[in-house]
């Protein structure tokens, strides 16, 4: 069933298991404990950064297979995605699994946007099992997106740090006691005229802010419904605009909401600027710190909203304004 923009799940898809495996960084953050591997080394072992990430999804993979109690070819298809053209961390990754492979690309919106998707499969039936796993490298996005690192380019305020790390997340028609996804919302693309990739946080509140006022209008709840409300990485710029957008139509997100771009690092004590971004941010601030309040009943009702700016390195040297999107998931136990 859906009400335009939002699709409710009748068969209420079970998230089986999750897995988080992040770079050092983000081990020196607050939510270290709550990843299933902290890697050290940013190569992982490979000759490029590039192969690192693709590892990152392997890893990941394999925790969520280890607490879903699944193996590999359990699996009816894998939707994966990451920030690096053509999405060759993902494919790679994916290239000896055997499995049915569905490449997705929503920059930092991608993990809501597979979570979406793999619950629209699995409830439809049309598989018993999907997998989304989703990356991003702090090294290779800097050397796509921005300078090579041995430049050293100073990074303005607003700047984010990409998240290296991977996060998987199972979702399965069978799973008693498991939290399962309620219903999703679709956002659209929004342009708020942000044309500095500096900015991301600026260029992605808007979205964020359309889609959570859709979500909660197409639900009929309000913010006081929900035990956590995060958003994917708006970092500490955007999460100001949003928390401000909001407000102007009466809507207080109150202290339920946070920003996962905000929660991956100390920001001051680590040098962060406004925080973290990437696909992996959300993919493993849910797989590891969110999925463990929801298993442990800390929170009952979760909702998600993955965030994304969609430019690339052509369109920003052409001096194009980055649009934004947003996806959301809502999720109970």
């Amino acid at each position: 069933m859906s009400n335009k923009e939002t699709v409710f799940f009748n068969n209420a898809p079970k998230i089986l298991g999750t897995g988080a495996v992040v770079g050092k960084r983000e081990s020196e953050g607050p939510l270290a404990e709550y990843f299933d591997e902290l890697i050290p080394d940013g190569r992982y072992g490979e000759r490029t950064w590039e192969q690192a990430e693709s590892k990152f999804h392997n890893a990941a993979f394999g925790y969520a297979l280890e607490m879903s109690q699944l193996k590999s070819a359990d699996i009816g298809c894998v939707l994966s995605g990451d920030l690096l053209n053509q999405c060759v961390a993902s494919s790679f990754a994916w290239r000896d699994a055997n499995l049915p492979f569905i490449g997705l690309y929503g920059a930092c919106s991608t993990f809501a946007e597979g979570l979406a998707l793999g619950s629209v499969l699995v409830n439809s039936g049309a598989f018993d099992t999907a997998a989304v796993s989703v990356s991003s490298h702090f090294c290779t996005a800097e050397r796509q997106y921005r300078n090579p690192l041995a430049y050293g380019g100073q990074r303005p305020p607003t700047a984010q740090r990409t998240v290296t790390g991977a996060g998987c997340a199972i979702i399965g028609k069978n799973g008693n006691g498991k939290p399962f996804a309620k219903c999703a919302t679709f956002g659209s693309v929004v342009d708020s005229g942000i044309s500095d990739a500096n900015n991301m946080g600026a260029a992605m509140a808007p979205a964020a802010y359309e889609t959570l006022k859709k979500h909660f209008e197409n639900t009929n709840t309000k913010p006081q419904d929900f035990d956590l409300i995060a958003t994917g990485d708006l970092g500490e710029v955007g999460r100001k605009i949003l928390i401000d957008l909001l407000s102007r139509d009466g809507i207080n997100l109150g202290e339920r909401y946070i920003d996962c771009g905000c929660e991956m690092f100390d920001i001051h004590r680590q040098d962060m600027h406004a925080g973290a971004s990437g696909c992996a941010c959300l993919a493993t601030v849910f797989s590891g710190y969110i999925m463990e309040g929801l298993i442990n009943g800390r929170w009952k009702r979760v909702l998600i909203a993955g965030t994304g700016s969609l430019q690339s390195p052509l369109t920003v040297q052409q001096k194009e304004t980055i649009p934004g999107i947003c996806h959301a998931v809502e999720i109970g136990v």
